[in-house]
């Protein structure tokens, strides 16, 4: 029998070091359902005053679908999707459309950073969670037509083919985004189109600020303008609740990735992203740490790094090497085998179910 691998945050911090960078600087349809405008804070993703879980009427008993909520989740990171890619960040619209038909064949269901990292992951039973994140804001993920649909070929259109051809697999992705997004000034049309139909818009600095190499007040003025840019381009109710770090670079004092003001914006974020290279533990894990979340960068089975890229982990994922999240089907309660008690985060014993 083959050992699940845990991931804690030594092995984050390791593989980061060992995967660091970006892929380059850069200045029906109907919307979604959005089950969650807000991040929830620490009291919401404890749970708060609940008390003991009720199976949901409609989920079934957590054994029957080898339910394990405290498994690895999968944080894809995409960058351009091009016809001739120039880097290891980069897939063609192919290699992109394949990777989504895999996931969907093996029961993944995107959910958003804001829904990770908020623990209300609400998707089927016996299914996995997997967030696909995008950063840079290029137009390989999102150009719009004169008739406001995405281009052909584009991120956002191969995801939407896919899941029109998976009605399971939902539509739905987190964009971390730079000062003028998708090369529109100001990035109300494009950002305006995410929003209305579900998707997540995270901060990725206004300029691709490498946020390690410079003074703390910087940091703030970089985050908080491109906080400013995204609200000014939404409605007034949206908030950003996740930051992708350009880089790969924490700031000297991490906790200005999380949370800082300048020029009278103030920003908190749920979650704070990495670049790799490995699966992210369960928000409901005593290893999750919402300050440093590793992500996977996508990438085939062959090529630099590709043990620490998205083929490899997904093999990983599928065979058992590494423990996945799997779905009860019930979004209120936390259900996992009885010998992985121990990696159950204090906050979440009021919504446990072992079995």
């Amino acid at each position: 029998m083959v050992r699940p691998l845990r991931l804690g945050a030594a092995a984050a911090a390791a593989a980061l070091l060992t995967l660091a960078g970006c892929a380059g600087s850069t200045s029906s349809d109907e919307p979604e359902d959005r089950k969650a405008e807000r991040a929830p804070g620490a009291a919401d993703t404890a749970g708060g005053e609940r008390d003991s879980p009720s199976p949901s009427p409609s989920a079934p008993d957590p054994a029957a679908v080898d339910a394990d909520e405290l498994g690895a989740v999968p944080v894809l990171m995409y960058h351009q999707i091009v016809d001739d890619p120039q880097s290891i960040y980069d897939r063609t619209p192919e290699d992109f459309e394949a990777e989504l038909e895999r996931l969907a064949r093996e029961d993944y269901v995107p959910v958003t950073a804001r829904e990770l990292t908020g623990g209300r992951i609400d998707i089927p039973a016996g299914t996995h969670p997997v967030v696909l994140t995008f950063d840079d804001s290029t137009v390989s993920q999102l150009a719009l037509d004169a008739a406001g649909k995405p281009e052909r070929d584009t991120a956002v259109a191969v995801l939407r083919d896919v899941a029109e051809k998976h009605p399971d697999f939902r539509p739905v992705a987190t964009f971390f985004v730079n000062g003028d997004p998708f090369a529109e000034p100001g990035g109300q049309r494009t950002l305006g189109w995410l929003h209305d139909h579900g998707f997540e818009i995270g901060n990725h600095t206004l300029r691709h600020t490498t946020l390690g190499t410079v003074s703390g007040s910087e940091v703030q003025r970089a985050v908080a303008r491109n906080q400013k840019a995204i609200t000014d381009a939404l409605p007034d109710d949206v908030t950003v609740d996740s930051l992708a770090l350009p880089n790969g670079s924490m700031p000297s004092a991490a906790g200005l990735a999380v949370e800082g003001s300048s020029g009278g914006t103030d920003y908190r974020h749920a979650g704070v992203y990495l670049v790799g290279a490995n699966p992210a533990p369960s928000p409901f894990s005593s290893d999750f740490d919402p300050a440093a979340i590793p992500r996977i960068r996508s990438q085939g089975p062959d090529g630099p790094d590709a043990k620490f890229a998205s083929a490899a982990w997904l093999d990983k994922l599928a065979d058992g090497t590494v423990a996945r999240y799997t779905s009860d089907g019930d979004p209120d309660r936390v259900s996992f085998p009885a010998d992985r008690k121990p990696s159950l985060a204090a906050p979440f014993e009021n919504r446990a179910q072992p079995y």
